[in-house]
């Protein structure tokens, strides 16, 4: 189990490098004119970061910002430069969204509220998207099969921002039921969560939905299997044979869906956000883009990739540890 964890490890590893020079590529390949940044941004409102900034930008200013971060050297130094400075902790620093302000604070500030939003949501969608799944095996073209299968599709054809501006319009504008935008409040209360309801909603929906197929499919295929037939066979009783067997059976695929709807949920919670006004990661992400403020938006998009590996090397140590033919099937055979 050591060999194989350390296998997944390292093939992590090789693909966050990859990732990280693909990224790092395109990102530079973005027009950028530094010193028209530089102009835009102007001098800070009174008790801003960055206070002294002045839009009087010389081609010295922008000349000796390009030599003091590197990026008047080629691109394969400049990626070396990076990768050594996040070695020791230097994210470098926000030039335009947050003027002279470590990454690492601007993502702290705004990272919360992003985690908040996840954290309800992984409650909702794992619980839902079993029950669901599970209900509609053991009710196998019933109505309720036909009913809850028919929303299945819907919610998973449906991208995740028509859910959310439908959510928005029907259930908060007209109905008036939750807030349109989130809370202005900056500690989780009653108004902060009710006012999340909807966008927890709309992130939730297609990762229930894509769970509840995906275990429907897996746990009639157990069903019908000759091992149930084997155990009752053996004397155990319908409910008996699907605890024991089926249910186990249909969670080592079920594990690796989960994580592909935690890596849809992320993804989906970015655009939910920007509907309804949270100010989380991805106002700083499109704002970040937006102005070319490159060691912000590579350090947000590195976070992301590190996340969604890590989640996927449990996932990998789970299914090795739950089922052993996964670490044993890459072996050679004696």
């Amino acid at each position: 189990m050591l060999k194989y964890t350390l296998q997944r490890l390292l093939a992590a590893l090789i693909t966050f490098l990859v990732t990280m020079m693909v990224i790092f590529v395109l990102v530079n390949m973005l027009p950028i004119d530094l010193m028209q940044h530089l102009v835009n941004l102007g001098p800070p409102q009174e008790g801003e970061a960055g206070a002294g900034w002045t839009s009087a930008v010389t081609q010295h200013t922008v000349d000796t910002i390009m030599e003091r971060f590197g990026w008047d050297r080629p691109l394969p130094i400049q990626f070396i430069r990076m990768v050594w400075n996040y070695l020791q902790f230097d994210f470098g620093i926000s030039l335009v969204v947050r003027h002279n302000v470590p990454v690492v604070d601007v993502i702290a500030t705004h990272l919360p509220i992003t985690m908040q939003l996840n954290f309800f949501a992984v409650f909702l969608i794992f619980p839902m998207g079993l029950f669901f799944g599970i209900t509609t095996a053991l009710l196998k073209n019933s109505a309720y099969d036909h009913i809850a299968s028919t929303f299945v599709i819907v919610f998973i054809s449906a991208p995740g921002f028509v859910i959310a501006a439908l959510l928005q319009y029907f259930i908060a504008f007209r109905l008036g039921w939750f807030p349109i935008l989130l809370a202005p409040v900056e500690y989780l209360n009653w108004a902060r969560f009710h006012s999340m309801i909807l966008p927890i909603l709309a992130v939730s929906f297609g990762p229930i939905a894509h769970m509840a197929r995906v275990m429907r499919a897996e746990l009639t295929e157990a069903i019908t299997s000759e091992y149930m037939l084997l155990a009752r066979a053996k004397g155990q009783s319908y409910k008996q044979a699907i605890v024991h067997h089926a249910f186990r059976n249909a969670a080592v695929p079920m594990t690796a869906t989960f994580l592909w709807a935690f890596i849809g949920m992320m993804w989906g919670s970015l655009v939910v956000e920007v509907i309804f006004g949270i100010p989380g990661i991805s106002r700083i992400i499109i704002q970040s883009i937006n102005v070319n403020d490159i060691q912000l938006t590579l350090a947000i998009l590195y976070f992301y990739v590190g996340i969604i590996l890590l989640a996927n090397i449990l996932t990998d140590v789970c299914l090795g540890i739950m089922d052993p033919r996964i670490r044993m099937g890459g072996k050679k055979s004696e």
